[in-house]
């Protein structure tokens, strides 16, 4: 049940979502009271959950690599739950926080929806979290890796947020690491996106504090198409290393550029794992070969015989390989959230009432779950993931040729 149709006019469209939440307060139906209302589904009718993700533009990998990975895990349980079909609506989040804002709104305004799956990306959840919160939609984030989204002063409205993704605190500790094996001086490069500028900051302060020094610090416009400019004033300070965490577009137009820049030729480049993705590589071509990205080890020797098995039947119902580092995130997510409803959906005369707030909590106390990513625990803030991290490098610019193992491979 996909949904992509434009809004011509999001913000106003917000500001009435906003305007009509309805305060929490205490709701009973059937033998179920809940302090956040609660969801009643008749006999025969669905269970609804609905979704947000990047379906469309130059980062879409991501979320249909997410996507795709809920729809197989949808198929795990039988697309339904105690006699009710289970039914997914899905909406474009286009990977920015307007589009956020315009597909948080869309599924707010539909008060059946159980619970939402997404964002993919941290611009995204940022705009759309609060705006889904406001209704008193638990949220299951996806791809979203800021590390504001879990940080103690991110405020109430993201009190119904957790995330099966990781914590790019933690990814921006491990690409200093690594950095520092063969680099002592470095330069920052980002989009300005919540994203990128977290990253960075994580990057550049854990570089510093193992002895590095970072000798420039610059940032571009997610729609920048010359580079050029920036990086060579990047290039005067020539720079051991070049920490770029871009997505695909700007990250295609950065390997493409760089190679102009004298003051460069020996930098070394560093970038994550949102240009993981054929589409990266199609836009990049053959500057793409080489390029080293920090990301999750995804391998089925690092994540065992469950995720070789998931691999396999993605093959089968797509026709690829996984198109990007997103997949296992989505099966993992729906695989939580319908545990959380299992703890607190209650049966009566063949209909079915869960409690928000109920679920909300539920879903917060998720400890030892087995995903496919791992054993996920949920912190009070959130945080579930217990990442494993790897560094893959492009064997090849031919988008044809992508296969997380091989192109790219893991190098360290």
């Amino acid at each position: 049940m996909a949904s992509l149709a434009m809004i011509k006019h999001p913000a106003a469209i917000v500001a009435l979502a906003l305007l009509t939440a309805l305060p929490a307060r205490a709701e009973t139906k059937g033998p179920v009271t809940d302090d956040n209302g609660v969801v009643e589904i008749p006999e025969g009718e669905p269970l609804m959950i609905g979704s947000f993700l990047a379906l469309t533009g130059a980062d879409a990998a991501l979320g249909i690599d997410a996507r795709r990975g809920i729809e197989i895990a949808l198929d795990r349980v039988g697309a339904t739950y105690k006699g009710h079909p289970i039914e997914i609506s899905f909406e474009d989040e286009t990977c920015s926080p307007e589009g956020g804002q315009t597909a948080a709104t869309r599924l707010a305004s539909n008060d059946q929806l159980v619970a939402i799956l997404g964002p993919s990306c941290s611009g995204a959840a940022r705009a759309g979290v609060p705006i889904l919160w406001q209704h008193k939609f638990p949220v299951v984030g996806v791809g979203p890796t800021s590390p504001t989204l879990t940080d103690p002063a991110r405020g109430p409205d993201f009190d119904g947020f957790v995330r099966v993704s990781f914590n790019d605190n933690a990814t921006g500790k491990f690409a200093a690491s690594y950095a520092l094996k063969g680099a002592k001086t470095a330069a920052t490069l980002h989009d300005g996106s919540t994203y990128g500028q977290q990253i960075v900051r994580t990057f550049e302060a854990e570089f510093k504090a193992q002895g590095g020094t970072i000798v420039a610090e610059e940032a571009v416009g997610p729609t920048d198409t010359d580079l050029r400019p920036v990086l060579t004033r990047i290039g005067t300070k020539k720079p051991d290393l070049l920490f770029a965490p871009l997505y695909v577009a700007a990250g295609a137009y950065l390997v493409r550029q760089r190679e102009e820049v004298d003051g460069l030729k020996n930098t070394k480049l560093l970038a994550t794992d949102p240009i993981m993705a054929p589409a990266f590589m199609t836009a990049a071509g053959k500057a793409a070969v080489d390029v080293k990205m920090v990301g999750i080890d995804f391998r089925p020797e690092t994540l065992g015989p469950a995720y070789q098995k998931f691999v396999e039947t993605y093959k089968s119902k797509y026709g690829e390989a996984p198109i990007a580092g997103f997949h296992a995130y989505g099966y993992d997510a729906l695989g939580v959230l319908m545990a959380a409803i299992d703890k607190v959906a209650v049966e009566k005369d063949d209909e079915l009432f869960i409690g928000r707030d109920a679920l909300n909590k539920a879903i917060h106390a998720t400890a030892g779950y087995e995903g496919l990513t791992g054993k996920l625990t949920c912190d009070h803030l959130g945080d579930c993931a217990s990442p494993v991290y790897a560094v893959w490098q492009f064997t090849s610019g031919d988008a044809a040729s992508y296969s997380l193992g091989t192109n790219p491979k893991r190098v360290d």
